[in-house]
């Protein structure tokens, strides 16, 4: 069973701790469990429930009408509640399905908002504010390795999905390669990146994960792109700017790197790259370029 401090249930649930003390005592629906030093710590199950009760208190649900809900009636209160316009609830009721491991559940958040906002919108408001939560969770090792998988997982296969129902670039569309390099394994924001190029008219060579920046002077020459895009997402202690030079020395093509802030200090100010802190960003370069 995981343990989570109250600071860590404050940070998941958007819960102040002020409010979970004084729900403490006057409602039996929050009774954390306590050390030897008299620490409060919450359990997987508490943090699940305290995530579904901010989800209604967000939408008008009192307190103390939620205390006297059985788990079933909040379940489906919850339910009920998905297709908001608050983010925050698809957002708590995405961290419950990954930690549920409820493919379900996730779909129905997920496809209900790319009906409603198309998935760029989806995925800058919903997934990805969502994926900081689980790196939160997983910076506190309360996430298990199968729980990102099965979830990234799910991500995936949804881009994918959206990918090829887009209609295929014209032939003299510009185009753009794109890749992680060796040891990068992270491509959801990649997946994002084809999907808007593709959307935007690019014609895309997606190369996908762990690719050595070697193979990449032989596909420049064979493919002869517009641009090329990489991410540099894994923390890393090692720099970035080997790769960088290498892969500039392949050829003068403008050159898209983005990922962790951590590991571009060194060439967030270079002029050989274009630095893309957000989606928007890599949406102005490719209209500029095309």
């Amino acid at each position: 069973m995981s343990k989570y401090t109250m600071a860590q249930i404050v940070t998941l649930t958007g819960i102040n701790a002020h409010t979970l003390r004084k729900w403490e005592t006057r409602y039996s629906i929050i009774d954390p469990e306590r050390t030897d030093t008299n620490i409060r710590y919450y359990s997987d199950s508490q943090l699940k429930k305290l995530l579904n009760i901010s989800l209604l208190t967000k939408n008008g649900f009192r307190i103390s009408k939620i205390d006297k809900m059985s788990e079933t009636e909040i379940h489906d209160a919850v339910t009920s509640q998905i297709t908001d316009e608050n983010h925050e609830v698809e957002i708590n009721a995405l961290i419950a399905s990954m930690l549920d491991m409820d493919e379900m559940a996730f779909d129905k958040v997920v496809k209900e908002q790319i009906v409603k906002r198309g998935l760029l919108v989806t995925t800058v408001e919903i997934i990805y504010p969502f994926l900081n939560q689980v790196g939160v969770l997983w910076g506190v090792d309360k996430v298990m390795p199968a729980q990102e998988h099965f979830i990234s997982s799910l991500i995936k296969k949804r881009f994918f999905s959206s990918i090829d129902q887009l209609s295929y670039p014209k032939d003299n569309a510009k185009s753009i390669v794109m890749f992680l390099t060796e040891y990068e394994h992270h491509e959801l924001g990649l997946l994002l990146a084809y999907y808007i190029a593709r959307e935007m008219g690019w014609k895309v060579y997606y190369l996908g994960q762990n690719v050595p920046v070697i193979n990449l002077k032989q596909v420049i020459k064979d493919v002869n792109p517009d641009a090329m895009l990489t991410m540099f997402v894994t923390p890393i202690h090692k720099t970035v700017l080997p790769k960088v030079d290498d892969l500039c020395s392949y050829s003068d093509i403008p050159l898209c790197v983005s990922g962790n802030p951590e590991n571009l200090e060194e060439i967030i100010e270079d002029n050989r790259v274009t630095y893309l802190s957000r989606p928007e960003d890599f949406i102005e370069f490719l209209k500029k370029e095309n």
